[in-house]
C-alpha cells in the first residue's frame, strides 16, 4: 500500500506536466504567417521564411522587400521560432545582436502583443509576421508555408 502512495504524486506530477506542455505541443498548426496585403505571394516556402527571419534574405520571391516583424516573447514566438526557425528565443536575439554588432542587419521590430503587430503589418507593404488568430480576415493576407525540399 506504501508503494501505490508513493507512485499516486508521481503520476499526479506528470500529468499537470503533460497536460501543460500539450497545449504548446500542438501550437504549431496554430501559428499563422501573415503578410501585408500587397505582398503578391499567398505562400512561402519554409527556407524562404527561415531566410527572411534569420537576415540571410531581404526580398520575397517575387523581388519585393520583406519587412520581417517579431512578437517580444510569449509562446506564440516561442513556438513560431521552434517550428519555422528551428531556434529558440535565446539564439535568434544573439543572431540578430551579433548582425547589428557587426554592421550586417538591425534588429527586427518587435510588438508586446499580436494585436500590435497584425496592425503594423495591416499597415507596412511588405510587413511579415505571425500570429495565432486574425480578428479581422480583411487587414492582413494569411501565407500558406510548404516545406521546401533541401
Amino acid at each position: 500500500m506504501r508503494e501505490i502512495r508513493a507512485i499516486i504524486p508521481t503520476h499526479r506530477c506528470l500529468l499537470v506536466l503533460g497536460l501543460a506542455l500539450f497545449p504548446a505541443l500542438g501550437m504549431s498548426q496554430d501559428i499563422l504567417v501573415v503578410a501585408n496585403k500587397t505582398v503578391s505571394a499567398s505562400e512561402i516556402s519554409s527556407t524562404e521564411l527561415r531566410d527572411i527571419y534569420t537576415g540571410t534574405r531581404s526580398h520575397f520571391s517575387d523581388g519585393n522587400r520583406a519587412i520581417p516583424v517579431v512578437l517580444k516573447g510569449g509562446p506564440v514566438h516561442e513556438v513560431f521560432l521552434n517550428h519555422y526557425l528551428g531556434e529558440n528565443p535565446d539564439e535568434f536575439r544573439t543572431r540578430w545582436r551579433k548582425a547589428v554588432f557587426t554592421g550586417q542587419g538591425a534588429m527586427l521590430k518587435e510588438f508586446g502583443s499580436e494585436a500590435a503587430m497584425l496592425e503594423y503589418v495591416a499597415a507596412t507593404p511588405g510587413a511579415i509576421g505571425y500570429c495565432s488568430r486574425i480578428p479581422n480576415q480583411d487587414s492582413v493576407k494569411v501565407l500558406t508555408v510548404w516545406k521546401a525540399a533541401h
